[in-house]
């Protein structure tokens, strides 16, 4: 099943998609209240309404790699970093290169949105905390990254954060093929399967030491690949199963 999160007479609503159709729910994985109305994919809204964002850092070696970071061991769990909820922007929505940074990066990944409250999870249950699995895009101010206590304006700034369009359900998180592409051309190609922390055990992680609530999202890392972007560019992320995160760059 997809969820969708849409603009309807001013207000935000969630609904299932159903072909060209959307069923208005009372929230994210409610039961449909009779409504519908078209699907206009124009009126998507970013799939989540997260008090907080959790980010996943060097989780594919290659990335690692790619950044010089593996002159030593792997890592030996999950490297965490937040974003907020200012960070999100919405499917389509073009995003303003920021004139503060000098080398402004994509790094499409998996997404996911937590359906109920989740704490101490375990490999048997982990899962069955997830609502639903999305497009992410973790754009990032990466010489800014370089000088940032905590890489606050390097991640987190204002529509850092690009998701959807949609959540899928029912999905097998582990092996799906993961693609960023920059006005058409592949820049990152690669699986789920290839990360260091999977996502059961990146959820088994974080939720060690924070309550993840529903609507909460987890980017669970990226590829190799990542690259600058400018004015003019169009990001498209697009996991298997789910669809494709289209973001102009304006």
């Amino acid at each position: 099943m997809r969820l969708v999160r849409i603009q309807h007479q001013g207000i935000a609503r969630w609904g299932q998609l159903q072909g060209d159709t959307v069923l208005l729910t009372a929230g994210m994985g409610a039961e449909p209240t009779g409504e519908q109305v078209p699907f206009v994919p124009s009126l998507l809204l970013a799939p989540a309404e997260p008090s907080k964002v959790v980010c996943v850092g060097r989780n594919y070696l290659d990335h690692i790699r790619e950044l010089g970071n593996d002159t030593g061991d792997l890592p030996q769990e999950p490297g965490i970093f937040l974003k907020g909820p200012n960070a999100l922007a919405e499917p389509g929505g073009t995003v303003a290169r920021p004139d503060w940074t000098a080398n402004f990066h994509f790094e499409g990944e998996l997404a996911l949105v937590i359906g109920r409250r989740a704490s101490k999870l375990t490999a048997e249950n982990a899962l069955a905390h997830v609502a639903g699995y999305t497009c992410g895009l973790d754009l990032t101010a990466r010489d800014l990254q370089k000088t940032d206590l905590q890489w606050f304006r390097a991640k987190a700034a204002d529509r850092f954060c690009p998701l959807g369009p949609w959540l899928e359900t029912q999905l097998d998180p582990t092996d799906l093929r993961v693609q960023t592409r920059v006005n058409g051309q592949t820049r990152q190609d690669s699986r789920t399967s290839h990360m260091i922390f999977p996502v059961v055990d990146i959820l088994i992680y974080v939720t060690r030491f924070v309550t993840l609530e529903p609507g909460d999202v987890v980017l669970t890392g990226t590829p190799e690949g990542v690259g600058a972007l400018e004015t003019g560019d169009v990001v498209e992320v697009e996991v298997e199963g789910i669809g494709v995160l289209t973001t102009p760059i304006g």
